[in-house]
């Protein structure tokens, strides 16, 4: 399969899941389930808008289909809380319409020169910038859902079984490494490549479970100031009735599994189980070390296994989280388990540009994100589809942000006491 047949295949692919997403009644599109997402209808046209933008306007130099919309579907232009009260397009309209935007866009691959030297076109850039950019909403859309309690329009087959593990640390020795990456499909906030010197820490071999998170509660955790500030008592959508700790899970009610990662949980609820722990949240370099950095061969992969994606944890179709032991085979060169694919891990970093930083291709992009707002996470989660995965992948959000399908794993100095 050459470039673009495998560009092709990929836009069908991302396309079928963003309207199975959607299929939902419209009641369901159409209401907003919380101020803190879009209405799911608002998704959908947004993906076609932005593909509209860059891959018929851009790259293609196609007359715009309808520039009235472009301000109704401008991230930057109305927060998320305010876009119910836009006049979107309806469910049927915007599928409509996405479907005409891709008709001209598949014109437009159609005749790409994947060797033009223009850098939004060469090698297919700017294909890649939509897909990845319809994936990451589709994992929007998966939050969205989850927040609904709308049942079944998740497809959610057994997850792979676990093996008896000991939640034991790994020792990352002292040294350096290079971080980051010069790969043309990476995002700008990726690159480039550096070198970071770091001293001997420990990190968790696996990310921390339901189980451990569950005694952290118990041992009185959320005492903890600042959560007690924010009123909250348990992970997001967990709920205690006396007999033990169950969870919602689109639309399904059920006991919380002790041998998965914890998920759903903020910022301050990472940071504060790190603290009763004894540790801390490790710093995306020793996070990415751990993950990408094989010392044998002097090099960092794009996933912790090597560089194939089709191996280890990438691809499964659980809407979980795969228990703690699923995947030995993902291990990195360290031995860490379990670090892409299962859940986004929060770690201590403020989201900041690399040394050598260059915008690509807007501001908004990633620069107007960086400063002391925004806390990184690395790793991907189950809902993240595996092209818009890898080592270098850095995602961000506000530390007070739960709905998202994050967890963390600790870290500690190497010359802290046991």
């Amino acid at each position: 399969m050459d470039l673009k047949e495998r560009i092709a295949a990929e836009l069908v692919e991302v396309r079928d899941r963003s309207l199975a997403y959607t299929s939902a009644e419209d009641d369901i599109l159409i209401r907003q389930h919380s101020p803190l997402m879009s209405p799911l209808v608002w998704d959908l046209a947004h993906v076609g808008n932005y593909e509209e933008l860059w891959v018929l306007r851009e790259a293609g130099g196609i007359t715009p289909l309808r520039p009235e919309i472009d301000d109704l579907y401008d991230a930057f232009k109305h927060p998320r809380r305010d876009r119910p009260t836009l006049p979107l397009l309806g469910p049927e309209e915007a599928r409509t319409y996405i479907s005409g935007v891709r008709g001209r866009v598949l014109d437009v691959l159609d005749r790409l020169d994947v060797h033009d030297p223009d850098p939004l076109k060469a090698g297919g850039f700017v294909f890649g910038l939509v897909l990845q950019h319809e994936h990451q909403h589709d994992e929007t859309m998966l939050a969205t859902l989850q927040l609904s309690r709308t049942a079944g329009l998740v497809r959610d087959l057994a997850p792979p079984p676990g093996r008896p593990v000991e939640m034991d640390e790994v020792l990352i020795p002292a040294g350096s490494f290079l971080m980051g990456t010069d790969d043309p499909w990476a995002y700008d906030n990726e690159r480039p490549v550096h070198r970071v010197d770091l001293p001997a820490y420990w990190i968790d071999r696996f990310p921390v479970t339901n189980g451990q998170f569950a005694e952290f509660i118990a041992e009185g955790g959320y005492e903890d100031r600042r959560l007690a500030q924010m009123g909250v008592r348990a992970p997001l959508f967990w709920r205690n009735d006396g007999t033990g700790w169950w969870r919602s899970r689109f639309g399904r009610l059920e006991p919380v599994p002790m041998d998965e990662p914890v998920q759903h949980v903020s910022w301050y609820e990472a940071d504060a189980y790190a603290r009763w722990a004894g540790k801390r949240l490790p710093t995306e370099a020793e996070w990415e070390k751990a993950c990408a950095w094989d010392v044998g061969a002097d090099r960092a992969h794009r996933f912790p296994w090597g560089d194939d994606g089709i191996r280890a944890n990438l691809g499964h179709t659980s809407a979980r989280p795969a228990v703690v032991g699923a995947y030995p085979e993902g291990a990195s060169a360290y031995g860490v388990e379990q670090m892409i694919g299962d859940v986004w891990e929060w770690t201590s970093s403020y989201f900041q540009p690399y040394p050598g930083f260059r915008t690509f291709p807007y501001k908004e992009y990633s620069e107007v994100f960086f400063g002391q707002d925004y806390r990184v996470l690395r790793g991907g989660s189950w809902a993240t589809h595996p092209t818009a995965i890898r080592s270098s992948f850095r995602n961000w959000d506000y530390p007070i942000r739960r709905q998202i399908f994050a967890g963390f794993r600790c870290a500690r100095n190497a010359s802290d006491v046991a």
